[in-house]
């Protein structure tokens, strides 16, 4: 008797995937938007250079981001070795440190839509609104964000997507461990090196759908044209 596809699908990967990436976007975001708008409109010495550490994560292996969290942030350094002492805590081997990989992952992505769609503004409008007796701050909320967000979102949902299929370096600092730390695409890794191929298949498919539907959605952002 064959048994039906959906049976074998396991919900709890999934379900930490999305708590991990929806996190992770959420880092992500907070920190893309401003460097964005730094990089965009500033002139901020060395801006190049930083710029270019923070794409990094785009096109390192995910083995050295992974090596990376953990000379920085592992149990034996610093911070780590601080954490540890004072708080009795450690990413290792936690899903929060699935969280700071992908947060690392999604950074590019959010940081270049927001740059783009900073520099997309047309300032004659926030000078406005400074004329209108706008603080900056003000004017920043009320104008330059909203203008902006578009380009933002489309790139927040990218993020997101990248988010939910890391793997190599979430693998070298929170592990696979069921029900812990073990993410969709963890899951899916460890069922085709058990031979369950079935329960692969599965869970396979449906982050396959989430993904193309957060694809579909940012590029309807995409193609929107700035106000």
């Amino acid at each position: 008797m064959t048994i039906p596809l959906w049976t074998q699908f396991d919900a709890a990967p999934l379900m930490l995937t999305l708590r991990v990436a929806g996190l992770a976007t959420l880092v992500a975001l907070a920190l893309g938007t401003a460097l964005g708008w730094v990089f965009s409109r500033t002139r901020l010495p060395g801006r190049g250079l930083l710029e270019a550490l923070c794409m990094l994560p785009l096109v390192l292996p995910p083995t050295v981001l992974g090596y990376g969290i953990l000379v920085l942030m592992g149990r034996r350094s610093v911070l780590g070795g601080w954490l540890r002492e004072h708080f009795d805590y450690s990413i290792v081997f936690s899903w929060h440190g699935a969280v700071v990989a992908s947060a690392l992952v999604a950074l590019p992505l959010v940081l270049k839509g927001a740059s783009s769609a900073f520099a997309q503004v047309d300032r004659q409008l926030e000078a406005a609104a400074r004329t209108l007796g706008q603080s900056p701050w003000s004017s920043f909320l009320r104008v330059t964000l909203p203008l902006a967000w578009p380009g933002i979102l489309a790139g927040t949902l990218l993020a997101f997507a990248r988010a939910m299929g890391e793997f190599g370096a979430s693998l070298m600092v929170a592990g696979s461990i069921p029900g812990q730390t073990q993410t969709a695409s963890m899951a899916i890794y460890d069922a085709v090196q058990a031979g369950r191929d079935d329960v692969a298949l599965a869970l396979a498919l449906v982050v396959s759908a989430v993904s193309v539907a957060i694809l579909v959605l940012s590029n309807r952002y995409l193609q929107r044209p700035m106000p």
